[in-house]
């Protein structure tokens, strides 16, 4: 049986990712009209090298400069080789960039255009992602993603 993925939904998700290194490995792809709420990322190192980090991070729109394709970063993973992090505290993104506006947060209309996802570019183009990439392919770690997609279509 398919799982429902139709407007008023929300499913609880979780994507396996094994050997992420220093290509950007998207591990989740916004959609437009859905809130994605991460409720734990587990990170195990494979190996790394030197001191090398794994970086969490979402694509996505800057509020603060009205401007598309920004990169916020969440976490700096640090684990020696053979250990485990669990990322544990829950954040919530939007599947899509707003309208684009200009800066500052100031009104209430700019806080409902991000709310609105209203972007009308076509994929990716609009979509913003959480990904993770490390320092090298000398470092690589498995992922494992729980999340509630939330579809607000």
């Amino acid at each position: 049986m398919a799982i429902a993925r139709g407007a008023g939904t929300e499913i609880i998700r979780c994507h396996l990712f094994e050997d992420v290194d220093n290509n950007i490995e998207k591990l989740i792809v916004g959609v437009q009209h859905h809130i994605y709420t991460v409720l734990s990322i587990s990170c195990y190192c494979n190996v790394r090298s030197g001191t090398e980090t794994g970086d969490l991070q979402i694509a996505g729109y800057d509020a603060n400069l009205g401007d598309t394709g920004a990169y916020h970063k969440v976490a700096r993973i640090s684990c020696n080789a053979h250990e485990t992090f669990v990322y544990s505290d829950k954040f919530s993104f939007n599947g899509y960039e707003p309208v684009d506006f200009t800066g500052p947060m100031d009104t209430i209309a700019k806080q409902d255009a991000i709310a609105d996802q209203g972007n009308t570019g076509t994929f990716p183009t609009g979509s913003q992602f959480l990904h993770f990439s490390t320092g090298s392919s000398g470092t690589t770690y498995d992922l494992i993603v729980t999340f509630i997609d939330q579809n607000n279509s």
